[in-house]
């Protein structure tokens, strides 16, 4: 099977419908004025930025279902390729309410389907073929019901004997065993970050006294995001804090999977930490203006990347 630069793993996908409604009230009726529906889950969202800005990437993980079928249609639809594994049952749908009054988006996840260890062994052979010629793998979402807890750890160690790098997006016990396995990357949003050590980070030092903790585990560049606040960078060397510019936010849904992908692009292109800290700010904060989970543009993230606020911290 023919490698890429990037290879994306999404091991629970989902098709994402986004519905926008003006003042969303629970327990009453609303009217959906916007129906979007767009492939889903944080590998596919990185492996659709990255084709738009031209990078060579295959998006692998399970796959099930009717749904799936849609979904790999509308990856195929875009020019993406994929190597997915079939597993019994349907491929989960991911309600995303977007309410135009508050600017606020609520979502309603699936759990999705169920996977056994022989499809989890499958798999691995299937990720072993395709990482030979792998600069980066990106690992990021929730694990499918009856996946290990230290699935993302094994994965991470597959590819590290390979020499690929991996860049970890998680949240909760997946991020924390990931981490057992020194990933390249790590970018867990401030919640994921506050949630992982256990207490609150109230200011900008804070945070990156918890980023220097992730790498002192062997991680060697951490990616904090903080929505509209933007984002704390650092590597052993170097700490970059950045501030967005303004936007009319329409749905945050995948604009810390723009921020990867963004991430590993300008890694590819060997940019100073600074500038790929403003390369994944101006990403970001580009998706989270858009519908939906909408891919943005590498123009229109070079069009906006002098607005992006980049402080040496030291």
């Amino acid at each position: 099977m023919n490698s890429a630069a990037v290879v994306t793993v999404t091991l629970n996908p989902a098709l994402d419908k986004t519905v926008t409604v003006e003042g969303f009230t629970t327990g009453s009726l609303n009217r959906v004025q916007e129906v979007r529906l767009d492939p889903g889950g944080k590998g596919i969202n990185v492996a659709r930025v990255l084709n738009n800005f031209g990078v060579s990437v295959l998006a692998t993980g399970f796959i099930a279902g009717m749904q799936g079928k849609l979904l790999l249609k509308a990856l195929e639809d875009e020019g993406i390729t994929t190597a997915f594994v079939s597993v019994p049952g349907e491929t989960r749908t991911n309600l995303k309410v977007v309410d135009l009054a508050t600017r606020q988006t609520t979502e309603i996840n699936e759990p999705g389907f169920v996977v056994d260890s022989a499809r989890m062994q499958t798999f691995y052979q299937l990720l072993d073929s395709v990482l030979e010629q792998t600069a980066y793998l990106i690992l990021g979402g929730s694990l499918p019901q009856g996946a290990a807890a230290d699935t993302y750890r094994e994965l991470i160690s597959r590819a590290k004997a390979k020499g690929v790098k991996v860049v970890l997006d998680a949240d909760g016990e997946a991020l924390r065993a990931g981490l057992a396995a020194q990933p390249f990357a790590v970018k867990p949003n401030l919640a994921e970050l506050e949630n992982l050590l256990g207490r609150s980070l109230q200011d900008t030092e804070a945070i990156i006294a918890a980023g220097r903790q992730l790498l002192e585990q062997g991680v060697e560049l951490a990616v904090i995001s903080r929505g509209s606040k933007g984002a704390v960078v650092l590597n052993r060397e170097e700490v970059i804090v950045t501030e967005p510019f303004p936007i009319v936010p329409q749905s945050t849904v995948g604009a810390g999977d723009t921020m990867v992908a963004a991430l590993v692009y300008a890694l590819l292109q060997q940019k100073p930490l600074a500038e790929t800290a403003a390369w994944a700010t101006a990403a970001g904060t580009i998706a989270a203006s858009k519908a939906g989970t909408q891919v943005c543009t590498r123009e229109e993230v070079e069009a906006n990347l002098a607005r992006v606020k980049v402080i040496n911290w030291r």
